[in-house]
């Protein structure tokens, strides 16, 4: 499958698709966005020294990319052998990579509203964040990062920041403790690193939510305002492009800034935020990049006001 079969929706339609695959009897999910091709197992070059969850490197197209065996990771007895195996190439936080699985189903279109977020953290553990209930099958969809980062611990460390540089890009602002700052991000990982990132740039008032219905219902509420918003894509109950629309489309919030932190930031994603409004477009992990255009916006925010 390559990029261009994808089924392309409308913006803000709180639509997106999922490549639906198996690993052993259970089936899985993954964000097309995410999704570069899909191919037979080209085989693998070993590397030493990682986790047992790294089947080695491969070279596709004159391009190394690292190899994750879902089915190791997740504990779960191969269905097929391995030359029999299918890679899906990913991309996403700014590197390609392959994950290995049995089989590929199909691409389903499916709302953000049929993503079922109640057992997330308890019953499926850290690794699954939704169930997708689809002709009589629960699907998992996987937190992806998280698990890039749990096989490449190396990796978390372009989600950090230096403290005495996170302070100097704020201190512009003065008092920062004036603005108040909503997060929509459904991963717990990275809604813990964003945290992170703003309490070391300062920022001590904003507000983390999980999903893009949750920071709807808070910027709809009468008496309490927010400077910026920060939000993801992918998202249930309402997804990050949606969230961002509907802002924009309100008289009394079109005014707040909306930083799209995602991912995923292929061309026609980011020419779809910047069709709906948004004030800017960072890929993860660029959490310098995030705190940077916070303070940017904030400061541009103030003088608008100060003008009219």
């Amino acid at each position: 499958m390559q990029q261009n079969d994808k089924i392309l929706t409308e913006v803000g339609t709180n639509e997106w698709q999922v490549v639906v695959f198996l690993l052993g009897e259970q089936y899985f999910a993954i964000n097309v966005d995410k999704t570069r091709e899909i191919l037979r197992w080209p085989g693998s070059r070993d590397v030493p020294q990682t986790h047992r969850a790294m089947r080695g490197i491969t070279t596709i197209r004159g391009e190394v990319i690292p190899l994750i065996d879902l089915r190791v990771y997740l504990d779960i007895t191969p269905g097929v052998e391995l030359e029999n195996s299918k890679l899906i190439v990913a991309e996403f936080n700014k590197m390609k990579l392959g994950f290995m699985v049995d089989a590929v189903d199909r691409i389903y279109r499916i709302d953000s509203d049929e993503l079922d977020a109640s057992l997330t953290g308890t019953f499926l553990g850290e690794n699954a964040l939704y169930v997708i209930k689809r002709e009589g099958r629960n699907i998992l969809l996987l937190d992806y990062e998280r698990i890039v980062q749990v096989v490449n611990p190396s990796l978390a460390e372009q989600f950090s920041l230096d403290n005495g540089i996170s302070e100097e890009i704020s201190s512009s602002l003065g008092d920062l403790d004036q603005y108040k700052i909503l997060v929509a991000e459904d991963s717990p990982l990275i809604r813990k690193l964003i945290q992170g990132a703003l309490t070391q740039g300062g920022f001590h008032n904003f507000e983390l939510v999980g999903h893009g219905k949750a920071a709807w219902d808070r910027l709809a509420e009468d008496g309490d305002e927010f400077d910026i918003l920060l939000t993801d894509i992918e998202m249930p109950k309402m997804d990050g492009l949606t969230l961002t629309r509907r802002l924009k489309e309100d008289p009394k919030l079109a005014h707040i800034p909306v930083i799209v932190f995602s991912s995923v930031m292929a061309e026609d994603i980011k020419r779809k935020a910047q069709s709906i409004g948004a004030d800017a477009q960072i890929t993860k992990p660029e959490m310098h990049r995030l705190l940077e255009t916070v303070v940017e916006l904030l400061g541009k925010a103030d003088k608008n006001k100060k003008a009219s």
